[in-house]
């Protein structure tokens, strides 16, 4: 049977006569970077069986040594008969059946379809239990979400290993708790509820970073919040109080007579909850004074007036 040649020494990027150390160093990097589970590229799980594959081959000198007789002429991809006496060879490759070998690996090397131990030294024994690997998602949550806390629903897509040895997409529901005191960037750790361990090894853990979403009002400084508040000229000289919201609900924010444009009014209290505690920040408040952009003649009339009167001089 014709079947594409593989080059195993092109696959790793390696030279033919490189030593055993060598081919190690090199598949371990290749190993983690293709990973389908830190790899979302297209083409990378393909990238990881061949991998895998050439590095089952040269990482045996027995192997190693038959697939070198075929001859350094070949190149990859090639149609490639096997020689007489290749086909049905029986090599032994422990008694793992995960699948995943190629037509060219299995007409050389005896028909073997497992993975076998191909992950030993990245990962460790594959006949060993192991711990899966920890994984990292982003929870985007409103102001008023890491206000509240509370629990939230997210839906976690992985790629769950199956008996044959493939990577299998799966989604799964998981609950998180907020708790008070989280800001934007907050890692919550959800133990073993990461990437699946090999060999019925425990899961890895999960963190869940925390997102705040923009706000249409507010800012967020640390524990602090900042919304901007607009009032009238004769508010900020006469004084009055205002509704203003806030993340308590309504209430009445004092403006103080004199208030100037650009000042900072705080509201202890009324901020973000601090880690671990009942104590908050503060709702930091800056005040703009506005002019009508369209004043009405009786308006015009009573500033001329104002400006007549008055002795104040904003420029001393």
């Amino acid at each position: 049977m014709s079947v594409a040649y593989k080059d195993y020494y092109k696959i790793l990027g390696v030279d033919r006569d490189a030593g055993q150390d060598v081919i190690r160093k090199v598949y371990r990097k290749l190993a983690k970077k293709f990973h389908p589970d830190v790899n979302k590229e297209p083409g990378a799980e393909q990238k990881y069986k061949d991998i895998n594959e050439a590095y089952e081959v040269l990482k045996d000198p027995e192997k190693r040594q038959k697939y070198d007789t075929l001859g350094s002429d070949w190149r990859e991809g090639d149609t490639f008969t096997p020689p007489p006496g290749y086909g049905g060879v029986h090599m032994d490759f422990g008694d793992e059946d995960l699948g995943g070998f190629s037509d060219f690996f299995r007409s050389v090397f005896g028909g073997m379809s497992g993975m076998g131990n191909m992950e030993d030294i990245f990962f460790g024994s594959a006949r060993a239990p192991r711990k899966g690997r920890d994984q990292e998602v982003q929870l985007h949550l409103s102001l008023e979400e890491i206000f509240q806390g509370g629990r939230r629903s997210i839906i976690l897509e992985t790629r769950e290993p199956s008996p044959d040895g493939r990577f299998a997409s799966s989604k799964r529901t998981l609950n998180v708790n907020i708790p008070r005191g989280v800001t934007d960037g907050t890692r919550l750790r959800l133990s073993g509820q990461g990437s699946p361990g090999m060999g019925g090894g425990a899961r890895g853990d999960l963190y869940v970073r925390i997102i705040l979403k923009a706000h249409s009002r507010f800012e967020v400084d640390g524990y602090d919040i900042r919304c901007g508040l607009n009032i009238s000229p004769w508010e900020a000289v006469l004084g009055t109080s205002v509704p203003l919201e806030t993340l308590d609900g309504k209430v009445s924010l004092k403006i103080p007579s004199g208030t100037q444009s650009g000042q900072t009014l705080r509201l202890r209290g009324k901020g973000l909850y601090h880690k671990n505690s009942s104590n908050r920040g503060d709702l930091l408040v800056r005040i703009q004074i506005v002019v009508p952009s369209e004043p009405t003649n009786r308006e015009k009339a009573l500033f001329e007036s104002l400006a007549r009167e008055s002795g104040f001089d904003p420029r001393k």
